[in-house]
């Protein structure tokens, strides 16, 4: 089993990526285990915040959250101000109260889709959940249960034409691989293609600030 707080000391040592922030995307198909994996990475860096893109995504715009990430949390991060953002809620269907995220050392963002070709020149690294997608999908609707099976059919169509036009794995620094206890770090595509380990430097596109 690798270390957690080692690999969080390796990423609290990549240059900033976003301003001052090292920002450090956890990507991979829902149900694959994120918002787990982000929790534990969080607390191995001592606390770092961490943004869940379902709190920026809704009913109508699954996968469409791409400018609110931008206008609320990448361009004022970028400047070193805290950014505020205002949670969508799924039972209510509306965003709720705005929440601060502060410009910190390490930032997490998890979701589907954190490693999208618009989100990776501002990032220090992407982390992709290794996990199949059949079985990542199968987690996911036996969490959910059975009332949400229409849901879960919508979005599975969602995700499967979102990484068929836009993979995040291609590009993932590491890949993360769930262990009976913890997890393997694993060398991502990019770093067996011997590109620069961090996303941000090796991307084609310079960020927009």
């Amino acid at each position: 089993m690798d270390d957690l707080a080692r690999h969080a000391d390796d990423l609290s040592s990549l240059p900033p990526s976003c301003g001052p922030v090292r920002l450090v995307a956890v990507d991979g198909h829902a149900g694959s285990g994120k918002s787990t994996f982000a929790a534990r990475l969080a607390a191995a860096l001592g606390g770092a915040p961490v943004l869940h893109l379902d709190d920026l995504a809704t009913h109508e715009e699954l996968l469409g959250w791409t400018g609110r990430l931008r206008e609320q949390v990448l361009l004022p991060l970028s400047r070193g101000e805290s950014a505020r953002y205002a949670p969508y809620d799924w039972t209510e269907r509306r965003f709720g109260p705005a929440r601060a995220l502060e410009p910190a050392p390490v930032v997490l963002v998890e979701g589907v889709g954190a490693g999208r070709r618009q989100v990776r020149p501002w990032l220090a690294a992407l982390c992709w959940m290794e996990v199949d997608r059949d079985t990542s999908w199968e987690r996911g609707r036996r969490r959910d249960g059975t009332g949400l099976t229409g849901f879960w059919d919508g979005w599975t169509r969602a995700e499967g034409r979102h990484f068929a036009e836009d993979p995040s794995r291609p590009y993932a620094d590491t890949l993360v691989r769930q262990l009976p206890e913890g997890y393997a770090w694993l060398a991502g595509p990019r770093a067996t293609a011997g590109s620069n380990r961090t996303v941000t430097h090796g991307s084609h596109e310079a960020p927009p600030y």
